[in-house]
């Protein structure tokens, strides 16, 4: 409020040249966008991405099915074998396994897999989701992940505004105070001749 205040009494000041009050008004609009629309646009969005990804957590939760696999195997493990996915569940290292499942259809199925038993042996069983024709597919998208992926998206959104409000006025800022030089470079053109002596222009 002081500085629309200020802004305000600045306007009548004799000192106070267009410039400058262009100068104010662009600084003015610019924090009223940062503060009041770039949120807007961050909710927006993050809205719009919430409502995408619990659609796709439904489809995906629809659409693959939880069945119990049993290890035929152990196969080579690679030292570098790690699961992305695993991180928040505590299962970082992966192992490989030749694993034996039936898939939603009752269709018998056998392949590779890698799976969060730290000594996999034979029989062991372990989770594993599949599409309906059996084949093995990644875990589904949970609720609470899509919900912090679409409040990232808000709050990026929102951040990469106010970023580009921010970089228009430094760049009108810029275009004001170049015109403002270029205009006094012209006054002193127009006063160097007369400029330093004594009884000049009498």
């Amino acid at each position: 409020m002081r500085a629309i205040t200020g802004l305000w009494r600045w306007r009548g000041n004799p000192l106070c040249r267009t410039s400058d009050r262009a100068e104010a008004w662009v600084a003015l609009t610019a924090l009223l966008l940062t503060v009041f629309v770039a949120p807007l646009v961050g909710v927006l969005v993050g809205g719009a991405a919430q409502s995408a990804l619990q659609r796709s957590v439904r489809e995906q939760h629809e659409a693959r099915h939880r069945v119990m696999a049993t290890v035929v195997r152990p196969l080579e493990r690679s030292p570098l074998t790690v699961d992305p996915e695993g991180a928040s569940s505590g299962e970082e290292l992966r192992s490989r396994v030749l694993a034996a499942w039936s898939g939603p259809d009752g269709s018998r199925h056998e392949g590779p897999l890698l799976v969060g038993i730290d000594r996999p042996g034979s029989g062991d069983r372990f989770a594993l989701w599949t599409d309906a024709r059996g084949r093995a597919v990644a875990r589904p998208l949970d609720s609470a992940t899509a919900a912090t992926h679409a409040v990232l998206a808000g709050i990026g959104t929102a951040v990469v505004t106010a970023a580009l409000v921010e970089a228009a006025r430094r760049i009108v800022v810029w275009r004001l105070v170049r015109r403002r030089y270029a205009r006094l470079e012209q006054e002193w053109e127009r006063a160097g001749p007369d400029w330093g002596r004594t009884g000049a222009g009498s």
